[in-house]
């Protein structure tokens, strides 16, 4: 049995392995295919591409399936829409992704003056200082904050200054759901509900929410996912099947900020088969003949 990650994160936004580092690690851990999915962004998939290329000389072979992860707006909410088999090229989609950049961007700006006023000496520039061009989010800020002593741990940054219900959290301005799969849809791409069940919802908002963006042109949900447990995967397959949604499934990688989940394997235990990758491909074939 072959198997894939289809939740990758890298130093482009918000992980601490380098595409190129991210490709190395799928090879040890003999993945048939992972997908790159950072956060509004598409910047590290060429990187990786060319790391595969290197190799291609060598017996490991694998493929990197071109993706991000776009947050949008469900209700006051930040949701998370993956875009697989994007094509990183598409103009309209890299114009979209630099905007919503700016909008990220004068949001950090103004949290960072906020976290100022907590006696926090952070500014955008200090965390480019380490963190280059990537993508910064809040995780960013609480990178910073640990190395600087300001907090102990990730978790104590998030509790204390970081979470939306923190007097020092600015908003951002979100894409809407529908803006959003209409985006990847445009750049050749399937989209795909990302953890469905980390929103803090009990399971009939799940299903509204499946619901509602399957009403919407979503294609897909992931289904298989780190955090699991119990009987998650099942409820979120018989949810994809109710609605007639491909499914996807992975780790949710990000290397230093997440070090409990290893790529592939999650906390361990997480099979994710190359089947799905085909059911994927074939859905995309289906709809090129249409087209």
């Amino acid at each position: 049995m072959r198997y894939i990650d289809l939740h990758v994160h890298s130093t482009a936004s918000d992980g601490s392995y380098t595409p190129a580092e991210v490709v190395a690690l799928a090879i040890k851990q003999d993945l048939a295919a992972f997908a790159l999915t950072d956060h509004d962004t598409v910047d590290g998939i060429l990187e990786a591409q060319e790391a595969v290329l290197a190799m291609e000389n060598t017996h490991k072979k694998i493929e990197v399936i071109p993706g991000t992860e776009l947050s949008v707006d469900y209700k006051s909410r930040d949701i998370h829409i993956l875009g697989l088999f994007i094509d990183p090229g598409n103009l309209l989609f890299r114009q979209a992704l630099e905007t919503a950049r700016v909008k990220r961007d004068e949001r950090n700006i103004k949290m960072a003056d906020n976290l100022n006023k907590a006696g926090i000496d952070i500014t955008v520039e200090k965390m480019r200082e380490t963190d280059g061009k990537s993508v910064l989010t809040r995780a960013h800020f609480a990178k910073f904050m640990v190395a600087h002593g300001y907090v102990k741990s990730t978790k104590d940054a998030f509790t204390r200054f970081l979470n939306s219900d923190s007097p020092y959290y600015v908003p951002r301005e979100y894409l809407s759901p529908e803006e959003a799969i209409e985006l990847i849809h445009s750049a050749g791409g399937l989209a795909i509900l990302a953890h469905p069940l980390l929103y803090k919802y009990n399971l009939l908002q799940v299903e509204e929410l499946v619901k509602y963006l399957s009403e919407r042109n979503i294609d897909g949900l992931e289904a298989i996912y780190s955090s699991n447990t119990g009987f998650d995967e099942g409820r979120m397959r018989h949810l994809a099947n109710k609605y007639n949604l491909l499914i996807t499934g992975g780790s949710d990688f990000h290397g230093a900020l997440k070090p409990d989940l290893k790529i592939g394997v999650g906390k361990g235990n997480l099979k994710i088969p190359y089947t799905i990758v085909e059911s994927l491909k074939q859905e995309l074939g289906r709809r090129s003949s249409i087209n």
